[in-house]
């Protein structure tokens, strides 16, 4: 059993927002949900908390009313092979009102921060050679949505 589950925080659309997620990640699952009855704080039959998977990591999303709002101080980083899967992700999470931000982050429609990075930027990124290392950093710096071309010649000089 997982040891540590992220819990998040909606205020009356955790349902909606799972089936998102479980459809933007491929494998993605409900696994529960849970309802508030009659007399509860939300209306009857609203999604108390909905369990879900995406990868193999469990999550839960509660509607717990408007009280809390997600900040960018918590975000999930989505690790991607190539430009194609950057792109997925990229398109899918900021459709519909998400926002793009700087240097592969971005905030989807519910207002959870994400960051879409590929593989090859943490590898070019952590290069021994510290020059490459910072040509990348600063094309990337440069970057909203991350295009691998793009700091592929910013490592090469």
């Amino acid at each position: 059993m997982q040891k540590i589950t992220p819990f998040l925080w909606f205020n009356d659309n955790a349902e909606e927002a799972v089936n998102f997620y479980v459809n933007t990640f491929k494998d993605g699952k409900i696994t529960s949900i849970s309802r508030y009855g009659e007399g509860m704080p939300m209306p009857a039959g609203t999604a108390m908390t909905v369990g879900f998977e995406l990868f193999g990591q469990k999550y839960t999303a509660l509607n717990g009313g408007p009280m809390f709002k997600f900040t960018e101080a918590v975000s999930f980083v989505v690790h991607c092979k190539d430009q194609a899967e950057v792109d997925h992700y990229w398109d899918t999470l900021t459709a519909d009102g998400g926002q793009e931000q700087a240097c592969s982050w971005l905030k989807d429609k519910y207002g959870l921060s994400w960051q879409i990075v590929p593989d090859a930027m943490i590898a070019m990124m952590t290069d021994k050679d510290g020059a490459k290392a910072q040509r990348v950093a600063m094309a990337m710096m440069k970057m909203k949505k991350i295009i691998i071309a793009d700091l592929e010649a910013a490592y090469n000089g």
